[in-house]
């Protein structure tokens, strides 16, 4: 099981052991509200990619001002239980906020993994890769699954019954 680190200096210096030993470091973030096979794919697909997985989950507040006030389904401390769960995480952690600049700032990965979704031109945060240097690195299967669109399936089936 991932271990899960909610203080940020403490996953920074978790990490910097982890580069001492001589192993490479991937990040990825996200809500993972309504775990699905996309979910899992990407995350599978992601710890490939380095000796390392971090995962950096989005805080309630933060999805709750992107995704409304239904969600997240779960909140944070259960959603970091599950995801640290999965065989292919390392370490789990949060952020506040609409990006995880400050993540990568204090971790400073060798890659940063997202869904093809994300490009280097509209991933939020652009900058801070550039700046870093840290590249982005396309993870998982073709956008196909939808936490918005399970929930959404789940909201009508309950209308209709």
């Amino acid at each position: 099981m991932a271990r899960v680190i909610e203080n940020l200096d403490e996953v920074a210096a978790a990490v910097d052991e982890e580069r001492r030993a001589g192993r490479t470091i991937a990040l990825t973030n996200g809500a993972f509200d309504l775990l699905h096979v996309g979910h899992t794919r990407s995350l599978i697909d992601a710890a490939t990619r380095a000796d390392v997985l971090v995962v950096a989950l989005n805080s309630d507040a933060a999805i709750r001002a992107t995704k409304g006030p239904d969600r997240p389904v779960h909140p944070l401390a259960e959603r970091m239980e599950v995801i640290a769960a999965l065989g292919a995480v390392d370490y789990v952690t949060w952020f506040d906020g609409p990006t995880c600049d400050h993540v990568l700032d204090a971790i400073r990965p060798d890659l940063h993994a997202k869904g093809p979704d994300y490009t280097p031109e509209n991933i939020p945060e652009r900058r801070t890769l550039e700046r870093l240097k840290i590249p982005l690195v396309t993870v998982g299967d073709p956008k196909d699954h939808s936490t918005t669109a399970i929930a959404t399936r789940q909201r009508d089936d309950t209308v209709e019954a």
